[in-house]
């Protein structure tokens, strides 16, 4: 962790003692496990690359991708990384109490950087993350060059066990997660029950349609069916 960076807080904002943390934490439980199956797919390329992402802003993109990598980094023999992508708004650092840091886009930036140089340690042994870093103008030409390519191949080839979890841009909002979700093994798609449209669900789906493995995630929802409703193709 860099020097003066503040240990990052790493639970919701619910109490961690409390009911409601102890549901949201069964939630991503089940969550979890489709992503995990497809994880053991050997027909299923860069599975271990999963990207949250949102039609819209507000729907609880960041949460979900928090909460997930929580939990995935309770599995035995599993190493989670969480990269903030959202280039244009990064809010992982925020919702972390961490401090803005250089992360991803030094990277591409910044050839004499290493991964090592910007994952930043977190009080769980098995959670690292990878902040944005820096704001460029030129962010989305930046995830679809060829130096993106090579960095998704290293974190994707370079630890058998490691899972890497992408918190995106919401796709209807900037063309960033289209170019970063085309990328991905596995795609999370977070759906708001009160506010997410119809309209908005389709044309974020028809974006996805490059990815091979859709997951989607009912967020808000004050009733609950059972089992959770959650989807996937």
């Amino acid at each position: 962790m860099p020097s003066g960076q503040p240990p990052p807080r790493l639970l919701p904002p619910a109490s961690p003692q409390g009911p409601h943390h102890a549901a949201v934490a069964e939630e991503f439980r089940m969550i979890k496990r489709p992503l995990l199956r497809q994880l053991r797919d050997k027909d299923c390329a860069r599975a271990n690359l999963i990207a949250v992402t949102s039609a819209m802003p507000g729907e609880g993109k960041s949460f979900c991708a928090i909460n997930l990598a929580l939990s995935m980094a309770t599995e035995r023999d599993t190493t989670v990384l969480l990269v903030d992508a959202h280039m244009a708004r990064p809010a992982v650092p925020a919702m972390l109490g961490m401090r803005d840091c250089p992360g991803m886009m030094d990277l591409l930036l910044d050839d004499t950087l290493s991964i090592a140089d910007v994952i930043i340690k977190t009080g769980i042994p098995a959670l690292s993350v990878l902040p944005a870093g820096k704001a460029h103008h030129h962010a989305v030409e930046m995830l679809a060059s060829r130096d993106m390519e090579r960095l998704l191949e290293e974190l994707a080839s370079r630890y058998a066990d490691r899972v890497i979890i992408f918190d995106t841009a919401p796709l209807l909002a900037t063309t960033e997660a289209s170019v970063l979700t085309a990328q991905m093994g596995q795609v999370v798609l977070v759906v708001d029950a009160e506010t997410t449209t119809h309209a908005n669900l389709g044309d974020a789906l028809r974006h996805l349609e490059p990815c091979p493995h859709i997951h989607l995630v009912y967020n808000k929802a004050n009733v609950r069916p059972m089992p959770p409703a959650y989807g996937g193709r």
